[in-house]
């Protein structure tokens, strides 16, 4: 029983730990049950958002470019994190850190380089229209149909 004991006991402040935060967040549920307000009238009930009452739908179709650069951005601010991080910590790695973050680097700009390439920061409607047109005409040409030029 003494060696189970000796593997437990670095565990038993883990668990103290553990419990004592279910205990709060059950006390924060609890008290904010009973201490909220129950009553629902016409006032309160609708969304407020910076003193302007809400108008037309809430439904919005967003654009995909929408998507994109928030996506975009949740990636390279990431990246931005990590290159922070070892230059934080550059003289204490060396130059074997040095390499790995040249290739991280060079992993990156590949992958912009294939966006760029694949055209996913081109967003204008220009920009859509050049990148089809070539590609309907080279269709109608391999069908043997006639292609006007204007």
């Amino acid at each position: 029983m003494n060696h189970r004991a000796a593997l437990l006991s670095p565990l038993l402040p883990l668990a103290l730990y553990g419990a004592a935060v279910a205990l709060i967040v059950c006390g924060m549920v609890v008290t904010s049950h009973f201490a909220g307000g129950r009553r629902k009238h016409r006032p309160t009930t609708p969304p407020y958002e910076s003193g302007m009452t809400p108008t037309g739908s809430t439904h919005i179709h967003l654009s995909v470019s929408y998507y994109l650069v928030a996506m975009f951005f949740l990636i390279f601010d990431l990246e931005a994190a990590f290159i922070f991080a070892w230059a934080v910590s550059l003289k204490q790695s060396g130059w074997p850190a040095f390499v790995e973050m040249l290739v991280f680097i060079g992993v990156l700009m590949a992958g912009l380089g294939y966006l760029w390439h694949e055209g996913a920061l081109d967003w204008g409607p220009s920009a859509r229209r050049s990148k089809s047109a070539p590609r309907e005409e080279s269709s109608l040409q391999a069908r043997g149909d006639d292609v006007r030029q204007d």
